[in-house]
């Protein structure tokens, strides 16, 4: 990674300066959580509603700096498929630990609070088994002996709130 000339040599600043924009992480965040791994899926399913220049923009930035792999879909030519890097898979402690903050400071949307809250009551134990989940899914590499999965928990807990957020028209 090139950093350009002047810039602090500071462990946070360094961090910053890969993953600091506001849409790198949440790119970051739907691959990682929603399990979206293509251009559209990331483009249509974000509920902050990134804009398709910005995407494509960030896409790019992200697999040239290492966090995303890119590579052809072998189900359609047209498309490719994102996956996380190891060093995109080792923000999981960082993203939970922001998304901590949020739940305890600001005012969340429970349907998107939930898998938080379930990363945050697994604590440790659940963060490492989600991470081996996604060297597995994302890096091909075997699910530890006993492996319990968590990206499934996540959906399930995401579906079962927002089911009850959603009301019936009078």
């Amino acid at each position: 990674m090139d950093i350009s000339p002047g810039r602090s040599g500071c462990p946070i600043n360094l961090t910053l300066e890969v993953i600091g924009d506001r849409w790198s992480l949440i790119i970051i965040r739907d691959i990682m959580f929603g399990n979206r791994r293509h251009y559209r899926e990331l483009l249509s399913a974000s509920e902050e509603r990134i804009a398709s220049n910005i995407l494509a923009n960030r896409l790019k930035r992200l697999v040239a700096l290492g966090i995303l792999s890119r590579r052809d879909d072998p189900s359609h030519r047209q498309k490719a498929v994102y996956s996380l890097t190891d060093r995109g898979i080792d923000l999981v402690p960082l993203l939970v630990e922001m998304g901590a903050w949020g739940r305890r400071h600001l005012p969340t949307t429970p349907a998107l609070a939930i898998r938080q809250q379930v990363m945050e009551e697994g604590g440790p134990a659940l963060v490492g088994d989600f991470m081996a989940e996604l060297r597995h899914l994302h890096l091909g590499a075997p699910l530890p002996p006993g492996h319990c999965p968590v990206l499934p928990r996540l959906t399930a807990a995401f579906e079962r709130v927002a089911a009850r957020s959603v009301r019936p028209a009078p």
